[in-house]
């Protein structure tokens, strides 16, 4: 990421949406965009950050990320926060689904750790690089991409454990966000898509990703004085989870 910032995109709020570069992702971070928000397309492969970032315009910028790497998330964030001097907003969508139809008694370790360490710990990795900034800043939007299928009171399947889990667990990580962040001016959410049309959701979901991308966008822009944290959200209503 080179360069210095656009003159005209000086004073707007920054926002880093990681796993920016296709689907949902990509989707957040046009929504964002369209906003007014300077967005960071955050991907594995910069190169797909810079079609996605081409199709946006100069309010999108490519930044190269992966989250299951420590030194990763560390090297980006270093390079945002030079560039841009805060990160206002982040949108953990980055994620996995990998255990198709097995169920909870049929276990693959590889799968499970590859799951957590995508979609529970790169979101914890990332919150962990980007929120000290937001608390000295007072003021910040977090939001995780969740799934219903993360919710207990809706866990009528073993189907898809690893997933399931991982997305219980990444809730249960935006509660304990947003009660030690009270009071910062940082608000930390949980936003459920639904069943989009993307790689990962395939081509039979009924939502598309402009649809899908609605509850996310919401949580990741409320207003200044909003204290909306801690809940998960799916349409803009709380989800039982």
């Amino acid at each position: 990421m080179n360069g210095q910032q656009n003159p005209a995109l000086e004073g707007r709020r920054t926002a880093l949406v990681t796993g920016g570069a296709r689907g949902l992702g990509a989707e957040i971070c046009r929504q964002l965009a369209g906003q007014g928000l300077q967005v960071l397309v955050a991907a594995r492969r910069r190169e797909a950050a810079e079609e996605v970032c081409r199709a946006i315009g100069p309010a999108a910028v490519p930044l190269a990320l992966d989250v299951t790497s420590a030194e990763s998330v560390t090297e980006a964030v270093r390079e945002a926060l030079e560039r841009f001097g805060t990160i206002d907003v982040l949108v953990n969508n980055a994620g996995v689904s990998l255990d198709g139809s097995r169920t909870a008694l049929d276990l693959d370790d590889g799968i499970l750790r590859a799951t957590l360490d995508t979609n529970l710990v790169g979101a914890w990795r990332m919150a962990e690089a980007v929120v000290p900034g937001m608390v000295r800043a007072g003021y910040g939007r977090l939001v995780n991409v969740t799934s219903g299928y993360g919710s207990l009171a809706l866990m009528d399947s073993g189907r898809h454990p690893t997933y399931r889990v991982s997305k219980t667990a990444l809730n249960a990580l935006t509660r304990m966000l947003a009660a030690d962040l009270a009071g910062t001016g940082v608000l930390v959410n949980s936003a459920d898509p639904g069943w989009t049309r993307t790689g990962m959701g395939g081509p039979a979901a009924p939502r598309g990703p402009e649809l899908g991308a609605d509850t996310p966008v919401w949580l990741a822009t409320l207003p200044e004085g909003d204290t909306t944290t801690g809940g998960v959200f799916a349409e803009r209503k709380p989800l039982p989870w």
